[in-house]
């Protein structure tokens, strides 16, 4: 086994240092090949002691290649970070979300004990988990499925016990976005600086409660800030490049270290130069930039910044100085816990587990798998032809397949006709599913939500609410099964069962099971949707 040696502060020149505050990239999902020059610059600031962490696409063809060549180079604990918000390798859960809607502790265990150990095998020493904004609506950038819930107290006892879980399988967390707020509702900060007028004491009250709690308890090993504006506590700068932001944690004994998200997004770009901004944010109280982009741009930049007195020679050894700690606390996670078969098990059954049934007492959540039903299920966008049928092979989703689903469908449901419509249904869509449906028991609705960044709210198109309300002035539509986020539920006029699921395809094959009764609805909401 390779030795690694610690670095010391005392022993850096400037150029080091400045390195030491950047975290660089590799590799971006389905690369054929590794970005050679980009890799090779990161491995001779490695190889010179001059770069703090290295965040690792875990997805990309050359994994395994890329993860070796930097391991060799590194004869010190280098921080290499990722995300793993659904897991890491087979069987990802429907987002963090998926966790919230289990209601369990021990689910959020096992989902930090499984992805930290699956990281730790790959290489990784710190994963950016678990994500504790605290999301009470319709939100933008996905963040409602990405988030665990709205409840301060559940959200923060199942982050707690993700984070032990990861600590037991020998990787450090990360919480994120700090602070958090509600700002995602109304802006997405990717592609423009969001505000939010909340004070300081409101987001101690609220948002900052899950971070608080966890320094009580020991628990908060580091923190990734978000870009979003607080006027009312800096009028200048987003958090992520805010001293006065950040220093409300520090205020509260926070002793980790602060990653910024990623600094090449319009939203900090447009105001503060792509240069600039990463200077500002390890001079403000970050200890790590997240470079993002190409790794020589990213230590120039740091670099430049360092030689024009953006970020001064104190605040880089503070940032140094956390960095060579977090390092350090690296080293002695090597007395981890091995993985168990049943934490393994439970954490399999976190997308089966979180299927969340509304329905109207007296009803079950199960329909007659015999009856005759019109089931309409929405697919992507162009994958249904004018008549109802899957006119393509390939799908846009990385979780909801049309195929698979009608085939299962029509397997449970013998009797039924199983229709599929564009989810910004055409005309002969509409006409078909509120015409057609009339030789059948009822109309069962399958409909889904897969929210990207830079696409705005969430919502259905006002076509396919028109076209519910139509039924529903007879009654018609009996269930929805509805998979992602739940508000776009709130358009759609009373439907007797009401049954909801995550982005994942377990979720998505589970549900159909809960509406034939072949499985339990066992989760819970974790938001207050205001169905009709």
């Amino acid at each position: 086994m390779k030795t690694v040696k610690e670095l010391r502060l005392q022993d850096l020149t400037p150029e080091q240092k400045v390195g030491m505050v950047m975290c660089g990239r590799i590799g971006n999902n389905g690369d054929d090949k590794i970005d050679e020059e980009n890799l090779q610059y990161a491995l001779d600031l490695i190889k010179n002691h001059s770069l703090g962490a290295i965040w690792v696409g875990p997805t990309f063809k050359k994994f395994d290649e890329a993860m070796r060549r930097i391991k060799e180079a590194a004869d010190y604990p280098i921080l290499i970070f990722t995300d793993a918000e659904s897991g890491l390798g087979e069987n990802p859960i429907g987002r963090h979300n998926a966790i919230g809607m289990t209601g369990s502790e021990e689910y959020a265990y096992a989902f930090g004990k499984v992805t930290g150990t699956r990281a730790r095998k790959m290489g990784y020493n710190v994963i950016c988990n678990p994500i504790v904004d605290l999301v009470s609506g319709n939100a933008m950038c996905n963040m409602t499925m990405r988030s665990m819930g709205g409840d301060k107290e559940k959200v923060t006892r199942l982050a707690a016990a993700e984070i032990r879980g990861m600590h037991d399988a020998g990787v450090l967390s990360v919480c994120k976005h700090y602070p958090g707020g509600d700002v995602c509702i109304e802006m997405d900060t990717h592609m423009a600086e969001g505000a939010s007028m909340l004070t300081k004491d409101e987001l101690l009250n609220y948002d900052l409660y899950p971070y608080v709690e966890l320094i009580k308890a020991g628990l908060l090993d580091g923190i990734m800030t978000g870009h979003v504006r607080f006027p009312e506590i800096d009028p200048n700068y987003p958090i992520s490049l805010s001293e006065k932001g950040i220093g409300i944690l520090r205020e509260q004994g926070f002793d980790g270290f602060a990653i910024t998200d990623a600094l090449p997004m319009m939203g900090i770009v447009a105001k503060f130069g792509k240069i600039d901004c990463n200077g500002l944010a390890v001079q403000n109280g970050n200890d790590l930039a997240l470079t993002w982009g190409f790794n020589k741009a990213g230590y120039e930049a740091l670099l430049s910044c360092y030689e024009r007195g953006i970020l001064t020679e104190d605040k880089l050894d503070v940032a140094v100085k956390r960095v060579l700690e977090t390092q350090h606390k690296t080293t002695l996670m090597c007395d981890y816990k091995e993985l168990t078969e049943e934490e393994q098990e439970l954490y399999n059954k976190i997308n089966t587990d979180s299927i969340c049934a509304v329905i109207d007492e007296g009803l079950e959540a199960a329909i007659d798998k015999n009856g005759k039903h019109f089931i309409a299920i929405q697919v992507p966008v162009g994958t249904a032809d004018e008549h109802g049928k899957i006119s393509v092979d390939t799908f846009t989703t990385t979780w909801y397949y049309p195929d698979k689903i009608i085939k299962q469908l029509e397997e449970t449901f013998p009797n039924s006709r199983i229709f599929a419509m564009d989810e910004f249904p055409t005309v002969p869509h509409n006409w078909i599913l509120v015409n057609e449906n009339i030789d059948y028991d009822d109309v069962i609705l399958i409909s889904f939500m897969d929210g990207k960044a830079y696409q705005g709210e969430e919502l259905f198109s006002s076509r396919f609410v028109t076209a519910v309300k139509a039924l529903q002035i007879t009654g018609r539509v009996s269930a929805i099964l509805h998979y992602g986020n739940p508000f776009p539920l709130e358009a759609l006029p009373h439907i007797p069962r009401v049954i909801m699921g995550g982005h994942s395809e377990k979720s998505v094959e589970t549900g159909i099971k809960v509406l034939a009764g072949d499985y339990p609805a066992k989760g819970v909401m974790t938001y207050d949707v205001k169905l009709k």
